[in-house]
């Protein structure tokens, strides 16, 4: 089945087929990032040095400004970021304690 736009959708069937075309491509992105919390878990010095809350905000900011040039409500994806964040964190605890505990 082809994948259209949004804008080219004419049936519920078009859109379910690129909404879940869309969620799979977000899996294996969300698949990369926890890669990336793997390694800072292995990296970090110490477990104290996972939680940084000064970086959490950045993130989330640099999240909320591209959703804004993007044209999507940034309060949405500053909230979908918090949450992605603190799971991140937990999942980066988690792998430090596995690797180090």
């Amino acid at each position: 089945m082809t994948i259209l736009p949004g804008p080219d959708c004419t049936t519920m069937t078009d859109v379910r087929a690129g909404v879940d075309q869309l969620d799979r491509e977000l899996v294996a992105l969300l698949a990369r990032r926890f890669a990336y919390m793997d390694a800072a878990a292995r990296i970090k010095p110490g477990r104290e040095a996972v939680r940084d809350e000064a970086r959490k905000a950045e993130v989330i900011a640099n999240a909320r400004a591209a959703a804004a040039e993007a044209g999507v409500p940034d309060a949405v994806v500053a909230d979908l970021w918090e949450r992605l964040v603190e799971a991140s964190i937990g999942y980066e605890l988690a792998r430090f304690d596995a690797t180090r505990g």
